[in-house]
């Protein structure tokens, strides 16, 4: 019998995955990961780029196509990795991030109080169930109790696969080239010492760009104000509807059926719901829905000061309540705060190596004559204040 072959063509590499593993194809054809094709990367990203369209789905197949390649790149160097390791970092990789909600990061914590992290590996644990036993190896090295720490690095760390791909699609998709890094020739570079990914030091210039791009494109694309301010007008949505129904889209984690009821919902339904809410017999969140369908969002402010946003916040909440006396307004459209954290460089985390040639292995943050201290341990904090448009203000 011949043996089954896909192919699949991904626009921002230019080129074809091409896989012929069988467990790998049937991962694919899980339901719970061809629910990512409805699970938008970016969430609400396209109200401000119209071209971030793009699913988890393609993102997942993305990092599995780097994660064979770095796969390889390693092997040729003389790492020892088995071919059942190799099947569950390629595994590992594409499911990890199977456990995403509708809309990415905006409905966490919102539709379900427990993290995607969690979710995704009870999918894992799932499937393998399913599946015999077949993703234990997977299992373990997405948890990092497989004894090859590298292998978990390849998965999750600050230079992993699910980074580069991210990075480099968001950057495609959106059009902010920012975000456009030597993914080749960050992936040609690594490798491994005393069982930890580093890279080799021809590739240093290429993890600052990285590191760089990768701060960049937080503020650009991930923490845009009016993506900010799209978000929060979901999130004002859900939690509206919750308050009138507490049943909306409720869904209890200790229940036996949560992960097929979690897998039904996507961005699809959420829209759907939404749309039926904009006809709501509540005006207020028949307001809010419309607004959001319409992409008539919240204005917003943004300051470093936090005691700036919250005067801001008590000013607009005063405004607010006088303009909708006015206008005999019988409610009130949310004014929202909250906190924006930007840190590209994590030194509670494994740091980034360089390996010479002479055998040292030095920290990124000590090897770059480009990036100081300062740089990477830098968290630029920033505080909104989120609030209807309608209010006229001179702040």
């Amino acid at each position: 019998m011949q043996k089954k072959r896909k192919i699949i063509n991904d626009p921002v590499y230019d080129g074809f995955l091409s896989i012929d593993d069988p467990l790998l194809l049937s991962v694919i054809d899980h339901p719970f990961f061809q629910r990512q094709r409805r699970i938008r990367q970016l969430g609400l990203t396209c109200l401000v780029y119209p071209g971030a369209m793009h699913t988890r789905f393609s993102h997942m197949l993305g990092a599995l196509n780097l994660m064979c390649r770095a796969l390889d790149v390693l092997r040729q160097k003389g790492i020892e990795i088995t071919d059942e390791e190799c099947r569950g970092a390629k595994l590992a990789i594409l499911l990890h991030d199977v456990g995403h909600g509708p809309f990415s990061h905006t409905s966490e914590h919102v539709l379900v109080d427990i993290s995607h992290e969690e979710i995704t590996l009870r999918m894992m644990q799932q499937i393998d169930r399913e599946m015999d036993g077949a993703l234990r190896t997977a299992i373990a090295i997405f948890k990092n109790d497989y004894p090859k720490h590298f292998l978990h690095q390849l998965v999750s760390s600050q230079l992993d696969m699910d980074r580069l791909d991210y990075l480099g699609r968001d950057s495609f998709f959106t059009g902010v080239s920012e975000g456009i890094v030597g993914t080749d020739r960050i992936i040609s570079m690594l490798n491994v010492h005393d069982d930890e990914l580093v890279v080799d030091e021809k590739g240093i210039y290429s993890v600052e760009k990285f590191i760089v791009s990768r701060r960049l494109m937080y503020w650009q694309v991930y923490m845009h104000k009016t993506v900010i301010a799209a978000d929060n007008l979901l999130y004002a949505i859900i939690k509206r509807a919750r308050e009138l129904d507490p049943s909306f889209f409720a869904m209890d984690p200790s229940e036996t059926d949560f992960l097929w009821r979690f897998a039904e919902i996507d961005d699809d339904d959420i829209m759907v719901a939404i749309k039926r809410l904009s006809h709501s017999g509540d005006p207020l969140l028949a307001t809010l829905s419309a607004d959001l369908l319409c992409r008539r969002l919240p204005a917003i402010r943004i300051d470093n000061n936090k005691e700036v946003i919250e005067e801001m916040a008590r000013q607009l909440n005063d405004e607010n309540q006088q303009f909708n006396k006015s206008t005999n307004q019988q409610f009130n459209m949310p004014v929202t705060t909250g906190v924006l954290r930007n840190r590209s460089y994590d030194f509670d985390d494994l740091e980034i190596k360089v390996l010479y040639k002479d055998g040292r292995c030095i920290p990124i943050s000590e090897a770059s004559d480009q990036l100081d201290h300062h740089f990477l341990q830098k968290t630029v904090t920033k505080y909104f204040v989120c609030f209807p448009k309608e209010v006229k203000t001179t702040l």
